[in-house]
């Protein structure tokens, strides 16, 4: 792979804010390090997650987040590697996060749906989540036709092409 990187601006009056679509033949370092420059350029937008492991205080991007859950009474942050806690609601972070990234498939679950690899649709009607780093959640029933309309809605506008869809059994 060249260490160089072909840029094409386009103007295009429909678009209100700006659209980055990066093409490339395999996810890589580079690519990965191309997002984080750009989510750093409008960092203004996703404040930075206060977490914690112990005592020790974190802060994490909203990019590098899977999902924040509730266990028990303590609100969880997972990332790919680590889990902490946050001293915040579910509902509190959720106002923190980007809801063009966030999304909600439980009452108690918060997922990032730029992390999820696939969603597993089955016959009963349930939503399994799968996420990048091959761990998986369900998405409560009362949420399955919000996230379909989601889902479609992303898929629609040409959005989250890595998303996989299956039907389970």
């Amino acid at each position: 792979m060249r260490s160089e990187v072909e840029i094409e601006v386009v103007l295009d009056k429909r678009y209100i804010d700006p659209k980055v679509t990066i093409k490339t033949k395999e996810k890589s370092q580079q690519v990965e390090n191309i997002i984080s420059a750009i989510e750093n350029a409008t960092e203004s937008e996703s404040p930075l997650v206060a977490a914690f492991q112990g005592e020790n205080l974190e802060l994490l991007s909203q990019r590098e987040i899977y999902r924040i859950y509730t266990h028990g009474r303590k609100v969880m942050v997972q990332t790919e590697k680590e889990t902490y806690f946050v001293k915040k609601s579910l509902s509190g972070i959720e106002e923190d996060l980007n809801p063009k990234r966030f999304f909600r498939i439980s009452q108690s679950e918060i997922v990032n749906i730029s992390r999820v690899k696939r969603f597993d649709i089955n016959m009963a009607g349930t939503i399994g989540v799968e996420f990048e780093n091959g761990q998986k959640s369900w998405a409560a029933r009362s949420r399955v036709r919000a996230i379909k309309d989601m889902i479609l809605f992303r898929v629609g506008r040409g959005e989250d092409d890595k998303v996989l869809f299956s039907r389970g059994n």
